[in-house]
């Protein structure tokens, strides 16, 4: 039977000085054993009190049973029980490690000689208590057993949350220290992303001069200055700002006090003195009470963004110049070949009137500065193929002084040198001009208050120096002006396109680049030495000429009457119907037979129905289908004996041009004369398919 006191009051908390923990009532259980249930319950009355829970038995079987499931602060055991007797019980309860604490106290009536209470000892009893019971002794002994469990698990218990305390203490301290580990790790990485990144952090005040309170390290690798140098000079930020930026950045920084944030681009004056462009943008921090307000941001370097916004703008516009360029080209020689064609007609029905033929010169040479024009427009935007010929520069310098001269204005002397028996170039003529023109305004805007620019020609052997990429015998054309010079820095970048040291608006950097490709494609080099206050002097060195036809490119007009025809079959194909009747006039004027076409189509249908023609001179850009130097590959393909000749007054980069022969337009009645007489005249031409088969036939 086991019988349980009703729940008693908690006991008063334990405080143990030594760790100041408070812990909870430690219950205790005192466990009685007795075969007969008047003494069960005479010891319960006995032993009953506040925090004790007493549990009876009445077997050494129940006895056991609660003994593996419970903990107890005492046992009290009758020796003698039914079948299992005290002595045996409490060896049982000895040989359990878990139970072989526990104090036994003996109960019992009989046998008080000293052998039976030595055989209770050696069974693991601590004490007897004999019957009849003294309720006082009884409880005087349990009450000390009691006291020693509460007490020993009580230390068990600190013992465990002192274990449980310091594993936690251990463990946040740990998570501390990686805590702190891994902020370290963090601040170092956000360090070398600052240190890599071309971005500055910033923090700056609220009110002029916005002193720098904190700024990145990388500052130095974008400005050549050390952080320090920032935050130890409050107006050291604001005063290298470009003057003519200033005012509207200390405005926006001004502003961002009320708005909450800023942002604005700026050039900078860096250590090496050069300007850059920042993009500078940030927000006021949120008022906290004790502390003043901050400005933090951030800069970012975007000079190069501005340079290729700067080229982009340049590129486009001229694209822009080429497209318009090439459409009015294309319309404007058109109407100059019909000018310059009727003109040249004309002037072989005016013999003998010297005044009406001298009117007639007067008007095709003013078409032919037109003409000229329209060519350095093309030029200027490259689309116009270098047209080169074999020609002798002294015959350039008359008109390169009188025209450097205009150019260059009364504050400029000009002066041209050009050594005896200068070698022959092949160059195009109208190139060379434009260079050397684009060499002389560079040069007036080096000598703002005037000076002196001097043109030098001379040979220039393989062995006579030069540059070094000069390979055999060249023309040397020296250009040198008494300006103010270039820096090293500038002398390397030069000739890069859209590179210009001039003020916004007053130069596009695409000059000295032209005259760059220009040489590069003429198969010559490009030198240039200059120093800051000592002037400048470019030379050209282009190759001497292996051709062995030689004419100068000062001479317009052919010194010889125009070559005739013999009767050869021409067929005309131009879309514009002026053009094509002067053109099919021309022809006949110069004993061909002529036949004309609107248009590729037409021409290819005239041929299929009859190919008795020698030579297609044909326009390059023509509505239909075919365009000129389509209708050009049919006849190649199909009419291979047939010449071509092809002309245009404005061609495309995307014209495949270069295995036909071209004469641009607008052209003089001499120069068509001699490139069809060259065309007709050249190697033998081989037989027309429907020859080759009539051939087979026989």
């Amino acid at each position: 039977m086991t019988t349980d006191v009703s729940p008693a009051a908690p006991a008063d908390p334990v405080t143990v000085p030594a760790t100041g923990f408070a812990a909870a009532p430690v219950a205790a259980k005192v466990l009685v054993a007795d075969d007969d249930p008047r003494n069960l319950f005479a010891v319960e009355e006995m032993l009953r009190q506040s925090g004790l829970e007493i549990v009876l038995a009445e077997s050494g079987e129940e006895v056991l049973r609660h003994v593996l499931k419970d903990e107890f602060a005492v046992i009290l055991l009758d020796v003698r029980m039914p079948r299992i007797d005290g002595f045996e019980l409490a060896a049982m309860i000895r040989a359990r490690p878990r139970s072989s604490r526990i104090p036994i106290l003996f109960l019992t009536a009989y046998n008080k000689d000293d052998l039976h209470v030595f055989r209770g000892y050696s069974a693991g009893a601590v004490d007897y208590v004999f019957k009849p019971i003294e309720p006082l002794i009884l409880k005087s002994k349990v009450d000390v057993f009691v006291d020693l469990y509460r007490k020993t698990e009580e230390i068990r218990r600190q013992g465990a949350e002192e274990r449980r305390l310091l594993v936690e203490n251990l463990q946040v301290r740990s998570e501390k220290l990686e805590t702190e580990r891994e902020l370290r790790r963090a601040l170092e990485r956000q360090e070398a992303i600052l240190r890599s990144l071309p971005v500055v952090v910033t923090s700056r005040g609220v009110h002029p001069p916005f002193p720098a309170l904190f700024v990145s390290d990388n500052v130095e690798r974008l400005t050549g200055f050390p952080a320090s140098r920032f935050t130890a000079d409050a107006e050291f930020g604001v005063a290298r700002i470009h003057p003519e930026d200033r005012d509207r950045v200390e405005a926006e920084l001004m502003a961002a006090e009320e708005a909450g944030s800023y942002a604005c681009e700026y050039r900078w004056r860096c250590a090496n003195e050069e300007y850059r462009f920042f993009l500078d943008q940030g927000v006021l921090s949120p008022r906290e009470s004790g502390r003043s307000r901050e400005i933090f941001g951030t800069m970012f370097d975007v000079t190069e963004r501005r340079e290729l916004e700067q080229r982009l703008l340049h590129a486009s516009k001229l694209e822009a110049v080429g497209r318009l360029t090439g459409g009015i080209a294309h319309d404007f020689n058109n109407m100059l070949s019909v000018v310059i064609g009727n003109l040249d007609l004309l002037g072989t029905s005016l013999d003998g009137n010297e005044k009406a033929a001298r009117r007639v010169r007067f008007a095709i040479e003013g078409a032919q500065r037109c003409a000229d024009l329209t060519n350095r427009l093309l030029t200027f935007s490259r689309r116009q193929p270098l047209q080169t010929s074999v020609v002798d520069l002294q015959d350039l310098v008359p008109g390169m002084v009188e025209l450097l001269q205009r150019t260059l204005g009364e504050r400029i002397e000009v002066d041209f040198k050009a050594e005896d028996g200068l070698w022959l170039v092949e160059v195009d003529p109208a190139q060379l001009e434009a260079a050397l023109v684009n060499l002389a305004v560079n040069a007036r805007d080096a000598m703002p208050d005037g000076g002196s620019l001097t043109v030098v020609m001379t040979n220039l052997g393989a062995g006579d120096g030069g540059s070094g990429e000069q390979r055999g015998d060249h023309v040397a054309i020296a250009v040198s002006d008494t300006g103010t010079g270039m820096s090293d820095e500038v002398k390397e970048r030069v000739f890069e396109p859209f590179f210009t040291t001039k003020e916004s608006g007053k130069g596009t950097g695409l000059g000295l680049s032209m005259v760059y490709g220009f040489v590069r494609q003429s198969e010559g080099h490009i030198e240039i030495d200059s120093a800051p206050g000592a002037g400048t002097t470019i030379r050209i060195l282009l190759p001497r000429a292996t051709a062995a036809e030689q004419r100068s490119a000062a001479v317009r007009t052919l010194p010889v009457p125009p070559r005739r025809g013999a009767g050869e079959t021409i067929l005309v194909v131009e879309d514009d119907d002026k053009v094509r009747q002067v053109t099919v006039s021309t022809l006949r004027a110069l004993g061909f037979e002529v036949r004309e076409a609107e248009d590729g189509d037409q021409a290819v249908a005239m041929l299929r129905s009859d190919s008795a023609v020698d030579l297609i001179f044909s326009d390059v850009k023509m509505p239909g289908s075919l365009s000129g130097t389509d209708l050009a590959r049919v006849v190649e393909d199909e009419w291979p004996r047939i010449k071509v000749l092809l002309t245009s007054g404005y061609v495309d980069a995307d014209d495949d041009l270069d295995r036909f022969t071209i004469i641009f337009k607008p052209y003089r009645v001499t120069e068509l004369a001699e490139r069809l007489h060259t065309l007709l005249k050249s190697e033998d031409r081989s037989p027309a398919p429907e020859e080759r088969r009539a051939a087979r036939i026989a």
